[in-house]
């Protein structure tokens, strides 16, 4: 079995869009949403309801919306947030100059034994400790 795949809250963010300029990310998004090897953290949840329900968003959704979409997303991996994973991220925000939230979200990724990242943040190719960032998006 292929180690999976981790998403990056903007790809949760992208599948729910109605913005016309976002509509390529949008069918990229959804398609990778439709695969079986996709892992993501309560972190990235986290985000995207946050993200998703901000009332200052142009197409925001309900909270009843969001909570039913996250409910469906954790039919994939999901990571907690623990001790070890803040750990880890402190010490790759520390080596790679990230921020916190970028490195929690590498940590969770490599606690998983993902290989990639799919995101459009934080350098298409670049390799954080055995994690390859990928622009699916690109």
């Amino acid at each position: 079995m292929n180690a999976p795949r981790f998403i990056d809250t903007n790809v949760l963010l992208y599948s729910i869009s109605h913005d016309p300029s976002e509509a390529r990310k949008r069918d990229i998004a959804i398609a990778l949403l439709e695969a079986d090897d996709i892992a993501l953290s309560v972190q990235v949840l986290q985000e995207f309801y946050v993200q998703a329900t901000r009332p200052t968003r142009s197409d925001a959704v309900a909270h009843e919306i969001a909570v039913g979409l996250i409910r469906t997303w954790l039919r994939f991996q999901v990571q907690e947030i623990t001790l070890p994973i803040m750990i880890g991220a402190l010490e790759i925000k520390a080596t790679y100059a990230l921020s916190y939230w970028d490195a929690a979200i590498v940590a969770a990724a490599r606690a998983l034994g993902c290989q990639q990242l799919l995101s459009e943040d934080m350098g298409h190719g670049r390799e954080i400790n055995g994690v390859t960032i990928h622009n699916p998006f690109r």
